[in-house]
């Protein structure tokens, strides 16, 4: 394939799983001899960015403000000096901007137009522009089934399925228990000493996350058979979230599982949390595109338990399905929970790597530039 220049859109490199995806893409383009750009506000990522032979153009093309149209000029002079091949959007403002400054451009000249939806984001006239792509890159089948449901003039041979990757060597298989994993984490958290069966549910701190009925099922769980089971809740503890704190703290208190749980900050080592749970949590009260905590979890060895929607749940019917459980059916969340804890499914073999993704998009790049 012939040397292609590719930039990616988006509001800003601070972090996330757009985010992280952008740097992946960009990366893969780098190392196959390629030129890959990202445009966005900046932020903490861009030194990670360029570490992978990519570059960076500062534009605040994120920013919701009648302003930010003044930044269609540079892109268009961008994608005209630099000579670019594929623009690729990966977020709705940047997108419209995108679009606008490839349709002020002479078809000859013009760039191949790629978006990426992300999310199940809001329908709407908005939102449509991620399904006007060239190519449209859907990261599940359930993000491709919401497109076609609320655009249906989407013509489906547009529309390619690239689910999100992990990189196996950061998430390998370990043990069940694993008493090294348990040690590490207790060296951090000793409330989490011991062999007692452990939750995990790792999320930012957003009722969404569904911490609450995280705290219900541990309840259920220790009036059932299991009365030393304990929660870890790592990403829910973060400044300007004190106030959900203390009101799952006292959520807590009135279930009678206070002393059982353990609210942190987000952990840098995530693979060894996965490591020293026995039952990893994903209980998102709001539909996900993907669920990247279900597939980094199965590789690490972990039972994952989750409701049945959204990414979450065609994960789970794809890879585990005794994990899978209906949507906000308590009772049935702790009997399957039970079950997990009593008999934990075999391994599986996940198929969703960072490597096929990175392949699968640079496939897409090569299709679209001959």
């Amino acid at each position: 394939m012939r040397r292609l220049t590719v930039v990616q859109l988006l509001p800003a490199l601070e972090s996330g799983g757009v985010e992280r995806s952008t740097l992946e893409i960009a990366a893969a383009l780098a190392a196959g001899g390629h030129r890959a750009i990202v445009v966005s506000a900046g932020g903490r990522l861009v030194p990670q960015l360029r570490a992978g032979g990519a570059e960076h153009v500062e534009l605040a093309i994120g920013r919701k403000s009648p302003a930010v149209l003044r930044h269609v000029p540079a892109l268009r002079r961008l994608f005209l000096d630099q000579g670019v091949d594929i623009v690729h959007a990966r977020s709705r403002l940047p997108a419209w901007l995108g679009r606008m400054a490839l349709a002020g451009l002479p078809a000859a000249r013009r760039p191949h137009w790629v978006t990426t939806v992300h999310g199940l984001n809001s329908p709407g006239r908005y939102s449509a522009v991620m399904a006007s792509g060239e190519r449209v890159v859907c990261v599940s089948r359930t993000v491709r089934d919401y497109v076609l449901r609320h655009y249906p003039d989407t013509d489906p041979g547009r529309l390619r399925v690239i689910e999100r990757g992990i990189d196996p060597a950061q998430f390998p298989p370990r043990p069940l228990p694993d008493p090294a994993a348990r040690a590490a984490v207790a060296a951090e958290h000793p409330a989490l000493a011991g062999a007692a069966p452990l939750l995990l549910l790792p999320g930012r701190g957003t009722r969404l996350k569904g911490h609450a009925d995280a705290l219900r099922l541990l309840a259920a769980l220790r009036a059932g058979g299991q009365p030393q089971a304990r929660l870890w809740l790592p990403g829910a503890r973060e400044p300007g979230r004190e106030a959900y704190i203390a009101e799952l703290e006292a959520l807590a208190a009135q279930l009678g599982v206070a002393d059982a749980v353990l609210f942190t900050a987000p952990t840098a080592a995530i693979a060894t949390a996965y490591a020293a749970s026995d039952l990893v949590l994903q209980l998102s009260r709001k539909p996900e595109a993907f669920g990247r905590t279900v597939v980094e979890a199965l590789a690490v060895g972990r039972p994952v338990l989750g409701w049945a929607h959204g990414g979450v749940g065609e994960l789970l019917q794809a890879l585990q399905p005794a994990g899978a459980v209906p949507p906000f059916d308590s009772d049935a969340l702790a009997a399957a929970a039970a079950r997990l804890l009593r008999e934990p499914p075999a391994p599986v073999a996940v198929p969703f790597t960072l490597q096929a993704m990175q392949q699968a998009t640079l496939d897409l790049y090569a299709e679209l530039a001959g």
